[in-house]
């Protein structure tokens, strides 16, 4: 069998790559500026993520007038293969483009899609996404942060942790809870809350990778008072709203981790001869096994998520995009380890750019966050059990 697009498609892949060609950022601003730390976006990724929303290119299925060019499915496809082989990055603010723009454009007042959404698509503000808390990782129906209405207003205390881009954020796309006494589920809101906000507070979290960019940070709340304008959507009905933005963040993950562990395997594949040569003979056929192993996982991941895009286009569901996100943030961290085992020694001095490269620790020690990222593999078993094959809970 061989897979191949249609002409139209083709001429639709060509013509983004020309645009690429001659928009893409300039190699030395994105070697010395990091894509992200805990206090700004560098210019030249604002620059990137404006000229694409001018051109059609940030979010291709969606209207000219969200960044768009009205394209299906499959253009769309293609679009992010070709970003993702170009390593470029569409935003540094991915949960601002990815989840919260277009949930605010699903739930969201004409207001507030004026004054939040249309500037996050446009690069001119930055958004954070206030769900863990200390108690309420994976369960977000346990958190605990309080909205309490006080005329007009929302008086908000509780803490927030694991919260990506709060350092340069202007503000946070927030769940909170608005009616302590319904059922755990029904009693949560969304509310938009602004970081420079009195009583707001953020604290970063230094990483084991790049400690000096640190990317999360804890946000403290203490009697913040926000209108009750701010609220997204109905009172009380975030949890339903939940469902819809993690949506939007799972949609295409399945192929990012495709992408991820195609290019870690290029990377590998450049350098194993010599370090397999180098390893004890009786070591070299496991290694070279193991890396065999690793490229059937490519292969494929990349076959079941073709499949579960084809169910998708045609009925809207598929059970393959439950499985690859855990399958392709598994491999991917499987695939990194063994990279850093061929490196030995040298895994300690191979770190480039902001995650370092294939065969570093760096690598290695960031592939575990990208299982716990996006609904950690535990939780997607869960999903897959009951959602997928239908078994009753534990």
């Amino acid at each position: 069998m061989k897979l191949q697009f249609d002409e139209s498609v083709e001429a639709f892949r060509a013509e983004f790559l020309g645009w690429l060609d001659e928009n893409r950022p300039p190699v030395e601003e994105m070697q010395t500026d990091p894509l992200r730390s805990s206090a700004y976006i560098p210019e030249w990724s604002r620059t990137f993520t404006q000229r694409m929303f001018d051109d059609g290119w940030l979010v291709p299925g969606w209207p000219p007038e969200r960044g768009g060019r009205n394209a299906g499915p499959i253009e769309t496809l293609v679009y992010m293969e070709e970003l993702s082989r170009a390593r470029l990055p569409r935003t540094a603010n991915p949960q601002g483009l990815g989840i919260i723009a277009p949930s605010l454009l699903d739930y969201g007042t004409e207001e507030q899609i004026e004054q939040y959404a249309m500037p996050l698509l446009r690069a001119e503000i930055a958004a954070c996404l206030g769900m863990s808390e200390p108690d309420a990782g994976s369960d977000l129906a346990n958190l605990k942060t309080r909205a309490v209405l006080d005329g007009d207003n929302y008086v908000l205390n509780g803490q927030k942790v694991w919260t990506s881009g709060a350092g340069y954020a202007d503000f946070c796309f927030l769940f909170c809870r608005t009616n302590p006494d319904a059922p755990k589920h029904k009693g949560i809101s969304i509310i938009l809350m602004p970081m420079d906000t009195p009583g707001v507070t953020v604290r970063p979290l230094k990483e084991i990778v790049a400690p000096e960019f640190p990317d999360l940070a804890e946000v403290f709340l203490d009697d913040v008072v926000l209108p009750a304008s701010n609220i997204v959507g109905d009172v009380n009905n975030g949890w339903a709203m939940a469902g819809g933005s993690l949506a939007h963040e799972r949609s295409m993950v399945w192929l990012m981790g495709v992408m991820n562990i195609e290019s870690a395997m290029v990377e590998l594949l450049e350098v194993a001869p010599t370090r397999l040569a180098n390893l004890p003979i009786e070591e070299r056929a496991v290694a070279a096994d193991a890396l065999v192993g690793s490229h059937i996982d490519a292969v494929a991941a990349r076959c079941l998520g073709y499949r579960g895009f084809a169910r998708y286009v045609k009925s809207g569901s598929a059970p393959e995009q439950a499985l690859m996100k855990a399958y392709t943030s598994e491999a991917r961290r499987d695939l990194v380890r063994l990279a850093a085992e061929l490196f030995g020694p040298d895994a300690l001095q191979a770190a480039t750019g902001r995650y370092g490269a294939t065969g570093s620790l760096d690598a290695y020690f960031e592939s575990f966050g990208t299982t716990i990222s996006a609904g950690s593999s535990e939780i997607q078993r869960n999903i897959i059990a009951e959602r997928v094959l239908g078994l009753p809970r534990g």
